[in-house]
C-alpha cells in the first residue's frame, strides 16, 4: 500500500508543521495504512524551537510530489549472477518471457544488462572464420550444458578454443593446444591421438563408444573426458553459448533511483536502445527493472494538504498528486480535484486548532509531545491568542492542550514568538520572502509578505533597506505590486511598505511609506479583505 503524505504550504510555519505531524499521528492510530508527515521548505527558528521542546524530529522534506520511480507498484526483479554462462541467461529470459535481464555481482551490485539484441550480436556474426571457443566455465557446468557424463575429471575449469574433428586428423592436431577442447564421434584411433596430444578435454559426441584404452590414456595424461548423446553440431552450438555472460553484457544500460521522477524515468526508458532501465539504490545495489509496460498504470502520490488550499502555496507537482483531504483555516483558494474529497475549512485562528478538534472527535488523547506541538501551532498562529482571528475554540484548545503538555501557555507562547522574531544578522532580502504569499486580483499579481517584530525599532532602523529590497524583489519576479507588512506584536500595529507603479501606489494611498496600520495584526483577516476591495476598485477605475 502506497503511503499518504500530510504536507503544509511552501513556507512552512509552526502551525503547518504541527498540523502535519499531529494529523499523521492521529490517522496512524485510527486508520490502516502509512501516513507520513512532510514539509516542502526549511524549518524556521520558531518551529525548530517548538520541535525541540516537544522532542520531535522535523518531518521529511519533500520538494515535489510528482510520482517517482518508488511509487511504481511493480518492478521486474529477475536478475542473473555475473559468473553464469550466457546460455543460462538465455534460458532465464525464455523462462521469464523478458527481453532483457540485469547482471549483478555477488554483492547484488548492478553490473550491466544482457538483451536479446546483445545475444544476437554476440552469436550471429557475419564473420565465418571466427574460432569456436569454450569458457571459462567449470567442468561441471559444461557437462550440465552438454547433458554429458563426466568420465574423467582432470580440470576444474575449461577455457580455450574448441574443434570439431571432421578434418584430417593431422590438421586438427596441428591447431589444438593444451588448453583446448576437441569434439569427436565414434573413431577410437582419433580419440587416442587427441588424448595423446595433451589437450584439455575431449568430448565424445552422439553417445559414441568409448573404449578402455581411451579412458586409461585420459587418466594418465590428465585429459578431462566427457560423453554426451548430442550430435557434434549441437555440441558446437552449445559450446559457442557457454562463455561467461560478462563477455556479452552491455555496460551502457541506463540506471535510475527510486526518487527519480516518473516523467524522467519514462523518457529514459523511451530513449534507451534496450527500452528499459534498471533501478538501483545509492550504493549501486540492484532493486528492479523498468520497461515500457511499467508506465501503463496511472500512478499518483496520495496527499493530504494542511494549512492551505491554493496551488500557489502548495508543494511542487501537486497537480499530479491525488489529493484525498484538505484541512485549512484560510479563505477558499483555487485547488480543484477530480473526485469528491474530505474538505474541512474552519474560521479559527490556526489549523492546529482543527487538528485538536479532530483528536477530540475521535476520542483520542494526544501524547505530551503531540500536545506540546499543537499548542505551539495555535500560539504561533494567534500570537499567543492576541490576533483578531482568535476564536473561543482556539482558547478552548489551548486550555485542553496545555493541561496535557503541562505547559503554561502565555510563557511558552512568549518564548516561542521571541525565538521566531530573532532577526539579528538576517539579510533584509531574506526576511521579506520568509513569510510571503501570492495573490491574483483583477488579473494583477500581488505578493504580500509579513515580518513579525517585537517593537517598532526594526522598522525605524531598516525602513530604507526594506524599500530597496522590496523594489528589487518585485522587479525581479514580475509582480504588479509587492507588499511587506512589518508587524509590531507588542504595539498591535503594522507598518506597510509597498513597491509598484507610482500611479498605482498613489491611488492606493501608499505614496508615503511606511503606512502605519493601527490594529492590523493578521494579514488574512485584518489587512487582505480591505486591501483586496480597495485594489479591485483602483484596478477597475
Amino acid at each position: 500500500m502506497q503511503p499518504t503524505y500530510i504536507i503544509g504550504h511552501r513556507q512552512p510555519d509552526t502551525d503547518s508543521i504541527a498540523s502535519a505531524i499531529a494529523y499523521a499521528s492521529l490517522l496512524g492510530q485510527i486508520n490502516s495504512g502509512t501516513f507520513i508527515p512532510a514539509r516542502c521548505g526549511d524549518v524556521n527558528a520558531e518551529t525548530q524551537y517548538a520541535l525541540s521542546i516537544a522532542g520531535i524530529q522535523p518531518p521529511a522534506l519533500i520538494e515535489n510530489v510528482e510520482p517517482s520511480v518508488g511509487d511504481i507498484p511493480f518492478l521486474y526483479t529477475q536478475k542473473a549472477p555475473m559468473n553464469i554462462p550466457a546460455i543460462d541467461v538465455a534460458s532465464l529470459m525464455n523462462e521469464y518471457d523478458i527481453r532483457n535481464i540485469p547482471i549483478v555481482d555477488d554483492q547484488n551490485r548492478f553490473l550491466g544488462l544482457v538483451s536479446e539484441h546483445g545475444l544476437a550480436r554476440a552469436y550471429v556474426s557475419p564473420n565465418a572464420s571466427l574460432p569456436l571457443k569454450v569458457g571459462p566455465i567449470s567442468l561441471e557446468a559444461l557437462a550440465r550444458i552438454l547433458q554429458a557424463e563426466i568420465i574423467h575429471s582432470a580440470h576444474d575449469m575449461i577455457h580455450g578454443n574448441a574443434s570439431i574433428v571432421i578434418d584430417a586428423l593431422h590438421i586438427s592436431l596441428a591447431r589444438l593446444g593444451p588448453d583446448d577442447v576437441a569434439v569427436i564421434g565414434d573413431n577410437e584411433p582419433a580419440q587416442i591421438a587427441l588424448v595423446a596430444e595433451g589437450i584439455c578435454a575431449l568430448i565424445i559426441a552422439e553417445g559414441a563408444h568409448l573404449g578402455e584404452r581411451v579412458r586409461e590414456s585420459a587418466k594418465n595424461l590428465k585429459v578431462s573426458l566427457l560423453k554426451t548423446s548430442l550430435d557434434a553440431f549441437s555440441v558446437g552450438r552449445l559450446l559457442h553459448l557457454s562463455g561467461p555472460v560478462e563477455t556479452i553484457m552491455a555496460t551502457d544500460a541506463e540506471t535510475l533511483h527510486k526518487d527519480d521522477l516518473l516523467s524522467t524515468a519514462a523518457r529514459t526508458v523511451a530513449n534507451s536502445p534496450y527500452r528499459t532501465a534498471c533501478v538501483t539504490d545509492e550504493d549501486g545495489h540492484f532493486i528492479g527493472m523498468l520497461s515500457r509496460n511499467s508506465f501503463l498504470e496511472d500512478v499518483h502520490k496520495s496527499v493530504i494538504l494542511v494549512d492551505h488550499n491554493e496551488y500557489a502555496q502548495a508543494v511542487e507537482g501537486i497537480e499530479t498528486a491525488e489529493i484525498i483531504e484538505i484541512i485549512d483555516h484560510h479563505r477558499l483558494g483555487t485547488i480543484a480535484t477530480l473526485q469528491p474529497i474530505r474538505f474541512r475549512n474552519e474560521p479559527v485562528g490556526s489549523t492546529s486548532t482543527i487538528i485538536t478538534m479532530r483528536y477530540r472527535e475521535e476520542q483520542v488523547v494526544p501524547d505530551k509531545s503531540i500536545a506540546t506541538l499543537l499548542l505551539a501551532g495555535i500560539l504561533s498562529d494567534t500570537l499567543v491568542l492576541k490576533m483578531s482571528t482568535t476564536t473561543d475554540r482556539d482558547r478552548e484548545a489551548v486550555e485542553y492542550l496545555s493541561g496535557i503538555a503541562l505547559i503554561e501557555p502565555e510563557e511558552f507562547g512568549s518564548e516561542l514568538i521571541n525565538k521566531g522574531m530573532n532577526l539579528d544578522g538576517v539579510p533584509v532580502e531574506e526576511l521579506i520572502v520568509r513569510d510571503i504569499k501570492d495573490f491574483s486580483l483583477q488579473d494583477k499579481t500581488v505578493s504580500i509578505a509579513q515580518i513579525m517584530t517585537g517593537s517598532k525599532d526594526f522598522t525605524d532602523l531598516n525602513g530604507k533597506n526594506i524599500q530597496d529590497a522590496l523594489s528589487r524583489y518585485r522587479t525581479g519576479h514580475g509582480y504588479d505590486m509587492s507588499i511587506v507588512l512589518v508587524t509590531d506584536v507588542i504595539g498591535q500595529r503594522s507598518f506597510l511598505f509597498a513597491s509598484g507603479d507610482h500611479g498605482l501606489l498613489l491611488k492606493m494611498g501608499y505614496h508615503e511609506q511606511p503606512v502605519v496600520l493601527e490594529g492590523v495584526m493578521s494579514r488574512k483577516k485584518d489587512f487582505f479583505p480591505s486591501f483586496g476591495q480597495r485594489f479591485r476598485q483602483v484596478a477597475q477605475g
